[in-house]
């Protein structure tokens, strides 16, 4: 068979996936997902949360920067362009009380051993804010000496003074948000930055200390093609990042308005989002890359590779995540924490959460509280989303559960065995072939909340 009648045969059993299973479903950075967050669970729930923690453990802390110097159209992220350093030093003030109301609400002084900057970009921080933050911080939180402290950054507005600043405060691990280097993909999607830029952010990187960095790559953007999106694999290479995050874009402009101004005419099909991912993937695998459950790629030496081979990876709101503190405590508009009780939210709009702090309220938004079912239920959806693999029953004894109780998920699964996408050995699951393109959905069979026609949900693929 040729060359060219094997693509053509691969990019049609692409096709045949996508029809089949491109339905919407969570990406399961918790169980409950945040579509069963509500309003029940509030600042008093959440003081009562605190109150209960234990002391001797540590903690992880997520701070969110809701600024950026561009909007870019794809976005999902909660966030706004300013042209002014005003507003995030206001912001930064009110940061500070919020970490204060924290501390005020905790049961005693409990050490940080992450601390995890997102947004939005924090490199809209300035040298002077990011001493006031790590500062209180440090006043709040026993910092410990080994803690990682990752930061998300837009190349577009790096500078060295900032990355010098960040260093200062132990700055370990980075993100680089570049997404493709396309100029006519940038175009439409209100993003412009070049490979110099970039390369020359690595390097500042490099020069402070980081060991560790990640790039983010999107496909399925307007005008993307497999061609442009290998041809910015083939540049990301050449800065050798440990880390790859290889992110389907999610046209949802009912939840985003900003990408209404996306040409969804130019967006590819379902089956060319496929086939730039899995391009991509084996692109990646040949240069040497672990590729790590739904959408990250690590070298072999990295520690999100380590901790996946040795089954300890784990999910949270940032994506996937060596951390293992059971606690998640987020500051900022929109942060989420996860603690043992269950998850909550802070108030999503910045002026909310600006009137919340400044009336001396914790601004939790919404939250939910999980059962034992959620807990069970919540590592089997982890183990998969992780491992690509689970053992019900180990899972189930570790929980003091029923295997009965999964009953009707095992039977929502004969389909994806059916077509080849997952194995059931006894007690033990593993998606196998192009299951992992489809594991949202298969995990999604475990979701006693997933409401499938809510449509709240990304594609899966």
């Amino acid at each position: 068979m040729s060359t060219t009648t094997l693509a053509s045969a691969r990019a049609q059993a692409l096709a045949d996936l996508v029809a089949r299973y491109d339905g919407r479903a969570p990406r399961y950075t918790s169980y409950p997902t945040a579509v069963q967050f509500t309003p029940e669970v509030n600042e008093a729930t959440y003081r009562g949360w605190l109150a209960e923690l234990p002391t001797q453990d540590a903690v992880s802390l997520y701070v969110h920067v809701p600024f950026c110097s561009r909007l870019c159209w794809y976005c999902g992220c909660n966030t706004r362009a300013v042209n002014r350093h005003e507003p995030v030093a206001e912001y930064m003030t009110l940061l500070v009380k919020e970490a204060r109301l924290l501390e005020a609400a905790l049961p005693g002084r409990m050490k940080a051993s992450a601390i995890h900057l997102g947004g939005g970009s924090p490199n809209m921080l300035s040298p002077a804010d990011m001493d006031l933050l790590f500062s209180t911080l440090g006043d709040v939180f026993d910092l410990l000496p080994d803690r990682e402290v990752a930061a998300e950054l837009d190349p577009a507005n790096l500078s060295r003074d900032w990355v010098q600043a960040a260093a200062k405060h132990g700055l370990n691990r980075a993100s680089l948000g570049v997404q493709t280097f396309d100029p006519q993909v940038q175009a439409a999607v209100n993003r412009h930055e070049t490979a110099e830029q970039v390369i020359e952010g690595v390097r500042w990187l490099r020069e402070a200390g980081v060991k560790s960095l990640n790039i983010d790559l999107m496909y399925g953007l307007p005008h993307q093609t497999t061609a442009n999106t290998l041809a910015t694999i083939e540049t990301v290479l050449r800065m050798a990042p440990e880390r790859i995050a290889l992110f389907g874009y999610a046209h949802v402009p009912w939840m985003k308005s900003h990408q209404q101004l996306i040409d969804e005419g130019s967006l590819p099909w379902p089956a060319q989002r496929l086939d730039q991912a899995e391009t991509a993937a084996d692109r990646l695998a040949q240069a040497g890359y672990v590729r790590i459950g739904l959408d990250h790629f690590a070298l072999p030496g990295d520690d999100l590779a380590q901790a996946a081979e040795d089954g300890h990876l784990h999910r949270n709101f940032q994506g996937y995540t060596t951390d293992q503190a059971g606690v998640l405590l987020g500051l900022g508009a929109s942060a989420i924490g996860s603690l043992p009780q269950g998850f909550i939210q802070n108030v999503a709009q910045e002026l909310g959460w600006r009137a919340a702090v400044a009336e001396g309220r914790l601004p939790v938004a919404r939250g939910v509280a999980v059962t034992a079912e959620d807990r069970f239920r919540g590592e089997i959806i982890e183990r998969l989303m992780c491992d690509l693999a689970v053992d019900l029953a180990a899972v189930a004894r570790r929980h003091n559960r029923n295997l009965a109780e999964l009953r009707d998920s095992m039977t929502a699964l004969s389909a994806f065995v059916t077509d080849g996408l997952l194995r059931i050995d006894g007690h033990r699951l593993r998606v196998i072939g192009a299951g992992r393109l489809v594991v949202r959905s298969i995990c999604a069979a475990f979701d006693v909340h997933f409401a499938p026609e809510s449509g709240r949900h990304s594609r899966t693929i």
